[in-house]
């Protein structure tokens, strides 16, 4: 047995029994639930962060729900490329990607990151197994089709960025029921064989939609969605986000971000959570804590 965290010590026993009684009600309302975690931002570079993450991840599985990681990774495939002397291209903020970036993409993803943050959640206790796309015919793609902003008659070729066009989730499920935690990179794969590299948010959105997710979780580099005065919106329904989209309050950067959050409300998934990534265990305190430590998007 570990010693306790002295992070810990000055909150009294009493203290500690009441925070585990609180979460007793979210534990038992969960149980057995499929919760899909979009991990991306700090969260995932930070090494504290990532320890945090991985115990919570444990943790959760150990109380019965059931958790599947989705993972991006765009900062390491920049480093990867640079490695190589390959300068990354963008068009409308999509990054191009040819055969050798293709390449590039599919080691960082579905070998390096991916193997990182298996071994992190059995470091931690867990059992993690990596799985791209390609594993039991799972995210099966097409072409990204990317319509120029100024010329809507004109399309860009961006090469192997896919979207989604299927999902099977056959071998996500025998794994859970097998008491294993998944982690999936965000590769499909073509009817020709060939490769694709998808947003990770967006796998994470129509994987929580086919599974009929209790919860998808996206941690984020942000707060959660924010008011005009800058202040954290904690719970809003998929009809009020909406009507912040119309007026302006949601705009630029964040629209993307939450587009496949939206959707997957939208879609039957019932919460979907906005969560900062910056805060130690912030994933863990929004899903067991009356506490918000992002926002929340209910389906209705």
């Amino acid at each position: 047995m570990s010693s306790p965290d002295p992070d810990l010590s000055h909150i009294t026993p009493r203290d500690q029994a009441e925070i585990l009684a609180q979460a007793l009600p979210y534990i038992r309302r969960f149980h057995g639930k499929t919760l899909v975690i979009k991990y991306g931002g700090n969260a995932m570079t930070d090494p504290a962060l990532q320890q945090d993450f991985a115990e919570d991840v444990v943790l959760l599985k150990l109380v019965g729900m059931n958790p599947i990681v989705v993972h991006g990774g765009g900062p390491q495939i920049d480093d990867a490329l640079a490695k190589i002397g390959k300068k990354g291209t963008f068009i409308q903020g999509m990054r191009v990607t040819d055969e050798e970036t293709m390449e590039v993409v599919e080691w960082v993803l579905g070998g390096e990151v991916q193997q990182d943050i298996v071994g992190l959640i059995n470091a931690a206790g867990g059992k993690a197994v990596g799985l791209t796309g390609r594993d039991g015919g799972m995210i099966r793609a097409r072409q990204m089709k990317l319509t120029d902003k100024d010329d809507p008659s004109k399309q860009h070729d961006i090469g192997q960025v896919g979207e989604i066009t299927s999902i099977d989730p056959s071998v996500v499920k025998a794994l859970q029921d097998d008491q294993f935690i998944p982690v999936i990179s965000p590769i499909g794969f073509g009817e020709k064989n060939e490769s694709y590299n998808i947003n990770a948010d967006l796998v994470a959105a129509k994987l929580a939609t086919v599974l009929n997710a209790e919860k998808l979780v996206m941690l984020t580099n942000i707060k959660g969605v924010l008011n005009k005065a800058g202040e954290l919106l904690t719970d809003l329904t998929a009809r009020q986000i909406d009507e912040l989209i119309e007026d302006g309050t949601i705009s630029g950067g964040m629209l993307p971000k939450i587009a496949g959050a939206i959707d997957a409300a939208k879609s039957g998934v019932n919460a979907v959570h906005i969560v900062d990534g910056r805060v130690p265990h912030a994933m863990l305190l929004e899903i067991l804590t009356d506490q918000a430590y992002g926002t929340m998007i209910r389906s209705h």
